[in-house]
């Protein structure tokens, strides 16, 4: 050993910290920043302005909803648009709270259920080798190249094939099979470092526990993630390609029932589009918090 240590060059044991190199800093100008600072409030205006307009609709009477050119701040604020939609519902054979309660059974259904499937099918995906893996995931890949006008008459084969037509599984389970869901959860996970469920498997883990204490939590922002984009594509269907009863249809049936009245119903519309827009958004808000953060394990590595 010692005569192995008078080879080396006792000059590369210690590395100064005067010789390592130097972080390259982004030094940008005073009118470089406020250019940037510029370009970000006239596309953060651009992106406000639909949804300005939508509650500044909702709020506006007939005669400035009609007035051209048309404004986008309210004058004179009223509440007399969702007191028309309120009555216009009432008068319905089915009752409204009929139209509430289908549309929680199918978009809590469809979300919960489709961010379950996706993380099930995603962790063998991630963390498992097994034959025709890659097979399999390109197959998923693919399926998101198609949009779903292009998957509409079979999708409507097969559930009529499964005899589901006209139930409220018609909606949920296509919701299911979301190709989206499984991608983003299994690029996810493949961030967790194994050496996590190595020392899980050693201290005598099964794999189900492993899923849910251990991958599950640190990907919680990928499935929040996921439960918007799910729970948004829920929201907006209609359910009439597949639903035949009026019992079983959404409250967005019912609503877009109420805009094809035409001009009269101009003003209960525009509280129409209000609550359609505001439910996603609101739940966007309640979940902002944990889907913004930083992935827990991102800082992790083998």
């Amino acid at each position: 050993m010692r005569s192995r240590e008078r080879e080396i060059d006792p000059r590369m044991k210690k590395v100064h910290f005067w010789n390592r190199p130097k972080e390259t800093k982004l030094n940008r100008s005073m009118a470089g920043n406020t250019l940037l600072f510029v370009i970000m409030i006239i596309c953060g205006i651009f992106m406000a302005l639909p949804l300005v307009m939508i509650i500044n609709n909702a709020l506006k009477p007939l005669d400035e909803i009609y007035q051209f050119p048309p404004r986008v701040f309210v004058r004179h604020p009223t509440l007399e648009n969702f007191s028309d939609l309120f009555v216009i519902m009432s008068d319905s054979w089915v009752p409204f709270s009929r139209y509430i309660l289908n549309t929680i059974i199918i978009t809590g259904g469809g979300m919960v259920g489709h961010v379950i499937i996706a993380s099930l099918a995603a962790y063998p995906l991630a963390k498992h080798e097994f034959p025709f893996k890659r097979i399999l995931f390109q197959m998923v890949v693919l399926s998101m190249m198609f949009s779903w006008t292009v998957t509409q008459i079979p999708q409507y084969l097969v559930i009529s094939w499964l005899h589901i037509n006209n139930t409220y599984a018609a909606l949920i389970l296509p919701a299911w099979c979301f190709g989206m869901g499984l991608y983003l959860m299994k690029q996810f996970m493949e961030q967790l470092p194994d050496s996590l469920m190595e020392s899980a498997r050693l201290d005598g883990a099964s794999e189900w526990s492993i899923f849910w204490r251990i991958v599950m939590p640190n990907v919680k922002p990928a499935w929040l993630t996921l439960a918007i984009f799910q729970f948004q594509q829920m929201w907006a269907n209609t359910g009439s390609l597949f639903l035949r009863d009026e019992q079983l249809k959404p409250m967005q049936y019912a609503l877009q029932q109420v805009i094809a009245g035409g001009t009269a119903r101009a003003g209960a519309g525009a509280a129409v589009t209000f609550i359609i827009a505001a439910v996603p958004i609101i739940f966007f808000l309640f979940c902002q918090s944990n889907v913004v953060e930083t992935m827990t394990s991102s800082g992790m590595k083998d």
